[in-house]
């Protein structure tokens, strides 16, 4: 396939326009000797005969004047393009896949979808729902989905990440626990109740947040069994085999009337954070955390 310089195209489809060289020169703000040799090279590249020099100028052979006709539109295609890409760059359009777990930060992510398509009419935000952390970082890590919301720490120092809101933390109890009707509880209260933990190879930092730990006084928590969704965590609970210590977000969406939750006072907040690739359209994610900033009001401390 014969390659085409937008240049020559160009300088042709002035001399089309123009009826001679001399004038598309002139306009061009091009010798006359340059015009002709592009129209030359232009021959040459397409293989085709597309000017008939004569007395009075030039004329367009039946190859020439397709081109001519067909022309325009193809420079006009090659300039909406570059302007798309460079529109990808300054974070005006293009797609964004973004990951959510479907019930923690589902809603969450509808809602900074809906108000980045309102503030950038071209991008097109891709949700895709994932169940467990290890499951939002494999999606993020095979290049899968460009971004993700998850509660810091991530556990993966690759992975870029930047705060965009803050969760008190929650504990749930089983219904008839005795501390389940209580208004709020201190991590001390909860020094003897096992702590359901994430199952799976977790990083030492994401265990230490989910457990709460180290403790006000130094101690560590009391490890209780493991569990690898939310779903399995509840019936843990549920059937008293230990304690669940999560973000607000989370109590909001598994409720059970075998459960409780109830604020821990002096517990660490747990912060959201926006995590993403290397090779996510970086104007995009910018323009996408400035918008989840003015959602969640988060201002840097």
């Amino acid at each position: 396939m014969p390659e085409l310089d937008l240049r020559l195209l160009q300088s042709f489809l002035a001399v089309a326009e123009e009826g001679g060289i001399t004038r598309a020169a002139a306009r061009l703000h091009l010798a006359q000797q340059a015009v002709s040799a592009q129209m030359q090279q232009l021959e040459r590249a397409i293989g085709v005969k597309l000017l008939v020099r004569t007395s009075r100028g030039v004329l367009l052979t039946a190859a020439g004047r397709e081109l001519a006709a067909g022309g325009p539109g193809a420079l006009d295609h090659v300039d909406g393009l570059v302007e798309r890409v460079r529109g990808v760059a300054r974070g005006e359009n293009g797609k964004l896949r973004l990951a959510c777990k479907p019930h923690a930060t589902a809603e969450f992510a509808l809602e900074v979808t809906e108000a980045m398509e309102a503030t950038v009419p071209g991008i097109d935000i891709v949700l895709t729902t994932a169940s467990t952390l290890a499951e939002e970082l494999r999606l993020l890590t095979t290049g899968a989905v460009d971004a993700a919301f998850l509660w810091a720490p991530v556990g993966d120092p690759r992975l870029p990440c930047a705060p965009v809101r803050s969760d008190r933390r929650m504990v749930a109890l089983a219904a008839d626990h005795p501390l389940a009707g209580r208004r709020d509880v201190q991590l001390a209260d909860l020094a003897d109740e096992p702590v359901i933990r994430p199952a799976g190879p977790v990083a030492g930092n994401v265990l230490a947040h989910w457990l709460a730990e180290p403790r006000p006084d130094g101690r560590l928590a009391k490890r209780g069994p493991a569990a690898e969704r939310s779903e399995d965590h509840l019936l843990l609970v549920a059937r008293r085999r230990g304690v669940w210590l999560a973000p607000e977000p989370i109590s909001r969406y598994f409720r059970s009337p075998h459960v409780r939750w109830v604020p821990v006072a002096d517990a660490e907040p747990s912060t959201l954070v926006a995590v993403w690739t290397s090779e996510a359209p970086t104007a995009l994610v910018s323009r996408m955390i400035a918008e989840v900033r003015v959602l969640t009001g988060w201002h840097e401390p």
